[in-house]
């Protein structure tokens, strides 16, 4: 029996009111013009987990924790009709124009626009700019009974107008302060249009490189991904949400959803306990306690039931045990399509079972507004849930400042001046050089010469001005990034020596968020010409990868090899030039396994944003020396997925001599090509051995980890120094390594800096299978390093005493 104490949060103060957010489903995804509008308590005994949906319910009446704010709510409250009530939850899409007349015969939404009439329309989203929803909004506070203002919302994922990395790829960066930065902008340029709400950060942990929302995430480690959540969320939401430039962000998608049997978009999500409590869950809670002001829940389910309905997720865990005060609203449709996963018997079943579960908004299922009233008159939901539903709704519209001026966020002087700025796009070069990682290096190829050297740029996406956008890209304007040829040609002093040829097409129909894309396969006529310009070059810049819509939502892969003819392109080309600079854009780890053998160099650019192909060239020039790491583990074959680094030790790990019975695969290494946290530099960093300020604590204490690290190279440069640990003996086996630290340390040519990382109680425990926080008594090991392949570097023990 090891002993061990259970820790639980004094009730944070979140942030008052806030709103749930929904995000995605396609589907008519149309923009109209849009709208939308620890300290830590040690004590013995904790909430154990009962996933049992059975009266998972908050019953007490909800308050935000401003005691003004929830004076004016129930003032509103109690003039508001049934109807009214129901009004505020239900959140439909903008895709009809709200400013124009309704076309004779179009029941569809000559019915939405008579809810919004009448105050049956609490949110809307894909309703974007002042003029569109400015207009919403007059209809709602103008025409309806309490002239209750709306909620606009929409799906600004890295960027609106001005476009950052994908976020997978910003995460890349390791740089929490310009994720916040980042998403800072984002919530300037969309409040300039606007907008009071985004349905992000997505916070889902992902360790399948199949399933093709990896790209929206920060990859594939809890920890890491619960820094990044906070950083984006406070980059949105700011100090005080009823500032105009800021945005109300949304934790989605809660929860498991990014792990679909098979990364297969949708699919059935079964996982067990220990997995959704220490995997699946931290960034979530860190979200909640950064006072997150809205929820979006899961297409997937747990437990057999879908997450929609979720009493255990929703009303159990984070409005109970986590005493979250946002609200939750559905994912697009998620109500409705209960339905089809067999949960179900109608629509106003579904209604009732989310309603109940804790959900409070419905976006687009049009459940609640068809069916909740009459659940409340028949007594299968209690009207005191939908008050509570209501109050979380109206909280947020509160803190927003939309009850004091329903207009704040329609500027149109802030639309002209704040979207797209010359400073946004200086940041997204800067987000776009540190999101670069380097692979390979051989020969110290790169960096190359500005002058004097002849340079082939060759590939489907060397001179692709829209793939670089990515997707999810909210209002970015097509074929607006700076192509790669186009930073290579900016950054030589002579642009004569720059050649350029396709080479090939990547996609050959189907580049648009609504369709299926077509993957060139057998087109190869442009080999001719890019073998004729790489025979007369010093070095190739070959950009190849996937299509912006290659990842995304809806887009899972049964392989993640390079697609199409770009493997081909690359081997003609090496045979008559093997000094080959590979520049992968991409919004997953892909396999290049052959890549790796062949290419002399290789980048990992990603989907950059709007200055990608500046911020690339910064790298290949070395005007920015890389310093980027990988967020998720690169497979050598898409058999090894889902791949991550923190896996367990296994009965059997082996090797053993002469001995196949052990955890490997025949054919191919277990270990990754590229591990998580990998990333080369033009420089080189030394770690000196690690220092520990005791090698023994209690389980209550904390410990210090230091270790001096040295730019032993001659350039300057910035390591990222991570540290992870192994807990030995668990009362639940614990994963090989788990990264609990990293700092971005920059240092000069022969320059050195002491780093100190703390481990403590919040740091060396775990859940075990009934949800309780636990650190146990037993032996450590601690790795520190510039990649989770780092070798032990100390020991200590905690002891319960």
């Amino acid at each position: 029996m090891k002993t061990s104490f259970t820790l639980s949060k004094l009730r944070p103060k979140l942030f008052i009111g806030l709103f749930v957010s929904i995000s995605k489903k396609l589907v008519n995804r149309a923009v109209i013009a849009p709208v939308m509008i620890t300290a830590v308590l040690i004590t013995l005994n904790a909430c154990s987990v009962d996933t049992d949906n059975a009266d998972n319910q908050v019953d007490a009446t909800y308050r935000s924790g401003d005691a003004e704010i929830d004076q004016k709510v129930e003032a509103l409250l109690s003039q508001m009709t049934l109807a009214e009530k129901v009004g505020q939850l239900n959140q439909y899409n903008g895709s009809w124009d709200v400013t124009g007349p309704v076309k004779s015969g179009d029941e569809y939404n000559e019915q939405r626009l008579l809810d919004l009439r009448s105050g049956g329309v609490g949110s809307m989203l894909n309703v974007v700019s002042v003029a569109a929803t400015s207009e919403a909004q007059r209809i709602a506070v103008e025409e309806t009974r309490l002239g209750i203002p709306l909620l606009f919302a929409y799906d600004v994922i890295h960027g609106f107008q001005t476009m950052f990395p994908i976020p997978l790829g910003e995460a890349a960066s390791w740089d929490l302060a310009l994720m916040e930065k980042s998403a800072h902008i984002a919530a300037v340029e969309a409040s300039a249009a606007g907008l009071h709400w985004t349905f992000a950060p997505m916070i889902d942990i992902g360790r399948d490189a199949r399933f093709g929302r990896v790209m929206e995430g920060a990859g594939e480690d809890p920890y890491f991904g619960s820094k990044v959540a906070v950083a984006r969320i406070n980059g949105f939401q700011g100090d005080d949400l009823s500032q105009p430039n800021t945005i109300a962000a949304c934790a989605k998608h809660f929860a498991g959803y990014a792990f679909a049997e098979a990364g297969r978009d949708y699919n059935t999500v079964d996982i067990s306990n220990t997995t959704l409590h220490n995997v699946i869950l931290p960034p979530f809670k860190a979200a909640a306690e950064a006072g997150v002001a809205t929820f979006m829940n899961s297409f997937s389910e747990l437990d057999g039931i879908p997450a929609t309905a979720s009493g255990y997720l929703q009303n159990t865990l984070l409005k109970g045990q986590w005493d979250y005060r946002g609200l939750v609203v559905s994912d697009w449709d998620s109500i409705g399509e209960m339905q089809d996963h067999g949960f179900s018997a109608d629509l106003s079943n579904a209604a009732s079972q989310a309603i109940n579960a804790g959900n409070d908004i419905d976006m687009e299922a049009t459940a609640y507004i068809r069916h909740l009233a009459e659940l409340v008159e028949s007594g299968a939901v209690a009207e005191s849930v939908v008050d509570n539903a209501v109050r979380r709704v109206l909280v947020l519209k509160y803190r927003l400042g939309l009850f004091e001026d329903p207009y704040r966020y329609a500027s149109v002087d802030r639309e002209q001046s704040e979207i797209g700025k010359a400073e946004h796009l200086e940041v997204a070069r800067d987000a776009a050089r540190k999101s670069v990682v380097l692979l390979k290096n051989d020969n110290a190829i790169l960096p190359l010469s500005t002058s004097g050297q002849r340079i082939a740029v060759i590939g489907p996406l060397a001179n692709d001005k829209d793939s670089p956008l990515g997707n999810w890209r909210a209002r970015a304007i097509s074929n607006s990034a700076i192509s790669l040829l186009e930073g290579v040609t900016a950054a030589v002093s002579d642009s004569a020596l720059v050649s350029y040829a396709q080479g090939a097409e990547l996609a050959t129909s189907g580049r648009a968020f609504h369709s299926e894309i077509t993957i060139n396969t057998d087109d190869t006529s442009g080999f001719a010409e890019a073998i004729a310009i790489a025979r007369e070059a010093d070095v190739v810049v070959m950009a190849i990868g996937e299509d912006a819509y290659q990842s995304g939502e809806a887009r899972s892969q049964v392989s993640v090899k390079l697609s199409g003819v770009q493997q081909a392109l690359f081997d003609a080309v090496s045979e008559v030039n093997d000094q080959i600079v590979v520049v992968l854009m991409n919004g997953r780890p892909l396999a290049i396994t052959e890549l790796d053998n062949k290419a002399t160099a290789i980048v990992e650019a990603w989907h950059a944003g709007s200055q990608a192909g500046h911020g690339i060239a910064d790298v290949l020039f070395g005007a920015y020396n890389p310093s980027g790491k990988l967020p998720m583990s690169f497979p050598r074959h898409t058999g090894q997925l889902p791949l991550y680094y923190s896996q367990k030790n296994t009965g059997r790990p082996g090797p053993g001599a002469n001995d196949v019975f052990w955890t490997h695969y025949t054919d191919a290494p277990n270990t990754p090509l590229y591990p998580f946290g990998f990333g080369l530099s033009y420089t080189e960093f030394d770690y000196s051995e690690v220092t520990l300020s005791a090698n023994s604590i209690a389980v209550d204490e904390s410990l210090e980890v230091s270790v001096t690290l040295t730019n032993t190279g001659e350039r300057d440069g910035v390591e990222i120094a991570q540290l992870y640990i192994r807990d030995l003996i668990g009362s639940i086996t614990r994963p090989v390594k788990e990264l609990k630290g990293f700092e971005r340390v920059a240092l000069k040519a022969g320059e050195s800096k002491k780093v100190t990382f703390t481990l403590g109680p919040k740091t060396l425990g775990f859940y075990n299978t009934k949800g309780e926080y636990l650190v146990e008594a037993g032996d450590f090991e601690i790795f520190v390093g510039g990649n989770s392949d780092a070798s032990v570097a100390a020991t200590f023990s905690a002891t319960a005493d």
